[in-house]
């Protein structure tokens, strides 16, 4: 089994007290702008995130699919990756991955007595002149770094937690980065306009990297132009430099044609549904070819690698089928950019004669801007709350829920469970066939959306048109 010495706790049992542990630290959506303790213990450590090549991704909407993509378009290649991505969905395990799989429960719970100590010491130097703890976050981007060089990986994939230049992940020079579009989010800490959040954004751009950037509002592309001017960075446009060409809608995802710096890539079949996520595809297509290029010039990569890392790749919680009959959907978008985007897919890869919501949102969160994009495509929506302390209560996001759908197309349920019910039972009451609910508007509750349908230990099918 194991040769760790847990003074008699199963694996199970050591990892719950460990994330407890963890979790026990400032949330990874309240930090103190520094690196300071982040790169402290790396020192302590040996600096793991230079042991390795890595791709940084940041932007407000689409990194954790893009990341996920470039990760297994790297590992097609025959290279060992590590993955870090957040939030998590079922266990924080999943957010540090080896070789596309999260990280073992030994292994974690090894890697956790390892890194434990200098975690401590930080923690107690930091006390000393008046800081707080290693946050939760910041926790977990060393638990990852030093599993990634542990392993030891080739290429690390690190997604920001949350904006750039004081993200955790910073401590990383990335010789790609990677900017997805960049919208209203997290305006508490990164700032109230557009042009502030990317100024945060990119923070991620090092010197002499290269910067693969989404189609950005006129505000955000001139202060990612001069960060990339200021580092000497070589940025590759999106709409200039490549773009999404063709793309249909199909059975399980779409078919995409893309062209990069390097080529044109025709009928490749991308297993995600969405205007959104064909450009994810294509952001992730780039910086894998910037990559292997090693700092040259772009090259063409194998047309057999690309649609074998892109058969590979999954996202789980973006537009995941979780049940059938009726079909049950999640889908993580918690900002209106995102349920924008998801509710076009929507549109164009689903056949709904009923489509009751289950929603949910969290009190940093723009819930008038949420459900405002969300009108149009519910018959009905049920409130509801997770179990997070960060959830608006139902009796305070109901109200609001009345203003925009109406008050005959809004139905209040204490617990998921219950909303979840509700939902079903609405929509097969409306339509014998083509009838769907749609669990949305914060991570947290279709995570626990995700383990009341068993989802989380089986993979979901959709029903594509």
């Amino acid at each position: 089994m194991t040769d760790l010495d847990l003074g008699g706790l199963s694996l199970e049992e050591a990892e719950r007290e460990i994330y407890a542990h963890i979790v026990s630290r400032n949330p990874e959506h309240d930090f103190e702008p520094t690196l300071d303790r982040v790169r402290a213990a790396c020192d302590l450590l040996g600096s793991p995130q230079d042991a390795y090549r890595v791709v940084h991704v940041t932007g407000t909407n689409g990194k954790t699919s893009t990341a996920r993509m470039t990760e297994s378009l790297v590992r097609e290649h025959g290279l060992r990756t590590g993955l870090l991505t957040s939030p998590h969905l079922t266990t924080v395990r999943e957010r540090i991955q080896i070789d596309g799989e999260p990280i073992s429960r030994e292994d974690f719970v090894r890697l956790w007595l390892d890194v434990a100590p200098i975690l401590h010491l930080v923690d107690a130097r930091s006390a000393e002149s008046g800081g707080p703890r290693m946050s939760f976050f910041e926790v977990l981007v060393v638990l990852a770094l030093a599993a990634f060089a542990d392993a030891p990986v080739d290429v690390a994939v690190v997604e920001v937690g949350m904006g750039g230049v004081w993200d955790a992940t910073n401590v990383v020079t990335a010789e790609v980065a990677v900017v997805t579009p960049v919208s209203l989010d997290h305006q508490e800490w990164l700032g109230d306009s557009l042009a502030d959040i990317a100024a945060e954004k990119a923070g991620i751009i090092k010197d002499g990297a290269a910067v693969v950037v989404a189609h950005q509002s006129e505000s955000v592309e001139p202060v990612l132009a001069v960060a990339a001017q200021e580092h000497s960075a070589r940025a590759y446009w999106e709409g200039e430099d490549l773009e999404v060409v063709e793309r249909t809608p199909g059975v399980g995802g779409q078919l995409v044609t893309l062209r990069t710096p390097a080529a044109r890539y025709e009928d490749v079949f991308v297993p995600m549904y969405g205007a959104y996520q064909a450009h994810n595809a294509l952001l992730a297509l780039a910086a894998t070819e910037l990559l292997m290029a090693g700092g040259g010039e772009p090259a063409a990569l194998s047309g057999e690698v690309v649609e074998a890392g892109f058969a590979a790749a999954t996202s789980p919680g973006r537009l995941e089928a979780v049940r059938t009959s009726p079909l049950i959907l999640v889908d993580a978008a918690h900002n209106p950019h995102g349920i924008e985007a998801m509710v076009g897919a929507l549109d164009e890869s689903f056949t709904f004669e009923t489509l009751v919501g289950v929603v949910g949102i969290l009190r940093d969160k723009d819930a008038e801007g949420i459900l405002a994009a969300l009108e149009g495509a519910l018959e009905h929506v049920v409130i509801t709350a997770s179990a997070s302390p960060r959830a608006i209560p139902v009796d305070e996001l109901a109200p609001l829920a009345h203003q925009i759908f109406g008050e005959d197309r809004v139905t209040v349920a204490d617990t998921l469970p219950d909303a979840i019910d509700h939902a079903v039972q609405r929509a097969e009451r409306d339509s014998d066939i083509g009838a769907g609910v749609l669990v949305v508007g914060s991570v947290t509750l279709i995570a626990e959306a995700r383990i009341l349908t068993g989802a989380d230990r089986r993979k979901g099918t959709g029903q594509a048109r």
